[in-house]
């Protein structure tokens, strides 16, 4: 029955204290009370409504990083002879920590927040762990694409064949987006991805696939595309 009073409900008990003449100080005490409990009930609904409406948000957020992605990939295809997505050197190598679609799916079933160790640090920052305007939560594992064609400590070259004027990841982003970062409306949200690996050669060549999230709840704010 509670969840029938509405605002009329407190409109009818302010103006039955008002015709009654005031009544005694404690039945306006009462009445308050009741103004209060109507008040506090509707806080949580109201809560809801505000987290689904950032939930709508930074999904229609990722749609557009995916956007670009695919014309990302599309453009480096005509460019560079074969597509691959911000990040890769080539379109069979990994972004991020997964090399196959049944361990990201598992992955994140669990992971539900940012602060998660070990599974944020398998995941890479769109527009950079350290930018200004979109700085990743405190507290968080996310990692920022680097160039693997650089020679590492151990004086090895990953990348042998890699395109001429490759940028990091999230300098391919931002140039996709002319500049502007995406934030995510959440306070502890940040846009992440990873990109599985293409394989093969010729006609039976797979794509690359990429899954981008928002740290906020990777596990229920995702979306995973195939080229």
């Amino acid at each position: 029955m509670q969840k029938k009073f509405k605002t009329s409900s407190l409109k009818y008990f302010l103006n039955l204290y008002k015709s009654s003449g005031g009544q005694s100080l404690a039945e306006f005490a009462v009445i308050t009370a009741m103004m209060a409990t109507f008040i506090a009930t509707a806080i949580p609904k109201f809560s809801d409504v505000m987290e689904s409406g950032k939930a709508n948000k930074s999904i229609e957020e990722l749609d557009k990083i995916l956007l670009q992605a695919k014309n990302f990939y599309e453009t480096t295809a005509a460019l560079e002879g074969r597509g691959r997505l911000p990040g890769q050197d080539k379109f069979d190598m990994a972004v991020g920590g997964y090399t196959d679609s049944t361990d990201l799916l598992n992955d994140l079933l669990l992971f539900d927040s940012f602060s998660d160790t070990a599974l944020g640090k398998k995941w890479v920052s769109v527009f950079g762990t350290d930018n200004p305007k979109a700085l990743m939560p405190s507290g968080s594992n996310f990692i920022d694409d680097t160039l693997s064609s650089d020679v590492n400590q151990a004086g090895e070259v990953i990348c042998q064949n890699c395109p001429l004027g490759r940028m990091k990841g999230s300098d391919e982003w931002l140039g996709l987006f002319n500049r502007e970062e995406l934030v995510s409306p959440f306070q502890d949200g940040h846009y992440i991805y990873i990109v599985i690996p293409g394989y093969g050669s010729g006609e039976d060549v797979v794509a690359p696939k990429i899954c981008v999230a928002d740290g906020e709840s990777p596990k229920h704010l995702h979306k995973i595309m195939e080229l």
